[in-house]
């Protein structure tokens, strides 16, 4: 008896506190989202069900924040991609200094969200950041680019933030795609007078492609939930902001939360599709046949 019981008291510390700091407040937000509850309006607090994200769904301020969301999303899902398979094939080669570099490319991914904004905020600022100065030393502009006062500049901008971020996790992914791969193939392959396009597109490409998809599906989950970078760069205006940073402001700025966690279910729905694909690759086995 003692020993059925040991596994249950051994874990029963972690369950309580999944339950306290993940499952209580979980349930609890999407009760709140059923509700209409506005904290400026604290006798008025009702059961509306599904209302909340009907209004949602329905608003220009929401379709404005996908918008952004959908772009900052496209353009960190394919650059990442490309520099992160990029790198990872030039970090496999025996070159020197890979060490070096490896510990270099992994520091972005190491800093934190904000200080990453802040530091790309000396670079882009639409007074006299480091851009606009050599922009302007090199005779390219006259004056100095408003980058973070433009929406599809701001948005540009912090998409290559969060590129720059999420680059190292894509190249180790890759790196330990690319070296799982057993050389005996390319051996074969080469025997076979297969060309190096041909060993690349027909072997590398179909044998990386779970650990591609495992990157992609992680950088696809931070780039819907970027919101340091676009607090650092822009502060909490509505210019540059997505769905999380909508979902925060009408929490926290407006003080509906019955809008807001209905708007944080929303934002945990597409972040449980990308979840659930996520694992689905994670145990996907590669075969070398």
């Amino acid at each position: 008896m003692k020993k059925k019981l040991l596994p249950y008291l051994l874990l029963a510390p972690m369950i309580l506190i999944m339950g306290v700091l993940v499952f209580y407040p979980i349930i609890t937000t999407f009760a709140y989202s059923l509700k209409k509850w506005k904290l400026t309006e604290p006798g008025d607090i009702h059961y509306v069900g599904l209302k909340n994200y009907m209004d949602i769904l329905q608003s220009d301020s929401f379709k404005y924040s996908m918008q952004n969301t959908v772009f900052i999303l496209l353009f960190v899902i394919i650059f990442t991609t490309m520099i992160g398979y990029l790198m990872s094939l030039y970090l496999n080669r025996k070159c020197k200094g890979a060490g070096i570099l490896l510990a270099l490319a992994i520091l972005p991914w190491a800093l934190p969200p904000f200080v990453n904004g802040i530091l790309w905020k000396f670079v882009f600022f639409s007074g006299y950041g480091f851009l606009n100065k050599l922009l302007i030393g090199l005779g390219l502009a006259s004056k100095p680019v408003q980058f973070l006062e433009s929406r599809w500049l701001l948005l540009l901008v912090v998409s290559i933030v969060v590129v720059w971020r999420s680059v190292p996790f894509m190249m180790l992914v890759c790196l330990a795609g690319r070296q799982s791969i057993p050389e005996v193939i390319y051996e074969a392959a080469k025997m076979d007078g297969g060309t190096p396009r041909g060993v690349f597109w027909h072997i590398t490409v179909p044998l990386m492609k779970p650990f591609l998809a495992v990157g992609i599906t992680s950088t696809s989950v931070t780039a819907m939930n970027v919101f340091d970078e676009i607090a650092a760069l822009s502060g909490y205006g509505d210019l540059g902001k997505n769905i999380l940073m909508e979902s925060y402001l009408t929490t926290f700025s407006f003080l509906n939360f019955g809008k807001g966690s209905a708007m944080t279910y929303i934002v945990l729905f597409f972040a449980m599709i990308l979840g659930i694909f996520y694992l689905q690759n994670l145990n996907k086995e590669v075969d070398y046949e």
